[in-house]
């Protein structure tokens, strides 16, 4: 009976701190969704195995669609944070915004919006800063990269400056669309996002 309870109590405390470990919900677009390779190569499945590696105990949910905008973030975040409940939002969208030309000042607003969602719902939030190709022109590039220094200033969150750092316009790493990151690059991602996410956990 005592070895009985004793395991019942273990297996409860289990639960307990599974339950408490917490959830990182990471909501974006193509890059994030391993587009063109399998789930499992992405960097935010690489991120869980690094979680676990580490000992870490949060799980990670990654609920980025390819193609998707910052508005299309906005319209799926309240459904994601009722049902994940994440301790952590990481936000990686905007760079489909930024392709399509739409003004900075809108995507700007949207971000704006999910990260006061997000932090309504007691979730801490990290924002994955992106740049566009100069071919854009560079008053409207600046105006796009301008966006997240000045997201992360006014609303007090961490700030990965430039997602792709050591990947964009890197031979090599890169698909053959020269849109979305190679297998090779995935790795990278993680390493560029992990010195800010880290501390966070």
């Amino acid at each position: 009976m005592r070895a009985w309870l004793l395991g019942g109590c273990l297996s409860l405390l289990i639960l307990a701190q599974e339950a408490m470990a917490g959830t990182v919900l990471v909501v974006g677009d193509s890059i994030s969704a391993a587009f063109g390779l399998e789930s499992s190569q992405g960097w935010v499945s690489l991120l869980q195995k690094r979680l676990d590696e580490k000992g870490f105990k949060q799980r990670v949910v990654n609920a980025s669609i390819s193609g998707d905008t910052s508005a299309g973030g906005v319209s799926r975040l309240p459904n994601l944070l009722a049902e994940h409940k994440p301790e952590l939002v990481i936000i990686e969208l905007g760079g489909n915004d930024g392709l399509r030309g739409q003004p900075p000042a809108q995507l700007q607003q949207n971000l704006a919006s999910m990260i006061d969602s997000s932090k309504a719902q007691g979730a801490s939030v990290l924002l994955l800063g992106m740049r566009l190709p100069p071919n854009y022109g560079a008053r409207y590039t600046t105006a796009f990269a301008n966006v997240f220094s000045n997201l992360a200033a006014e609303k007090q969150v961490p700030l990965v400056p430039f997602f792709l750092e050591g990947v964009g316009g890197v031979p090599g790493m890169m698909q053959s669309d020269g849109l979305h990151p190679a297998l090779q690059a995935q790795p990278k991602l993680l390493d560029n996002v992990w010195p800010t996410l880290e501390p966070m956990l």
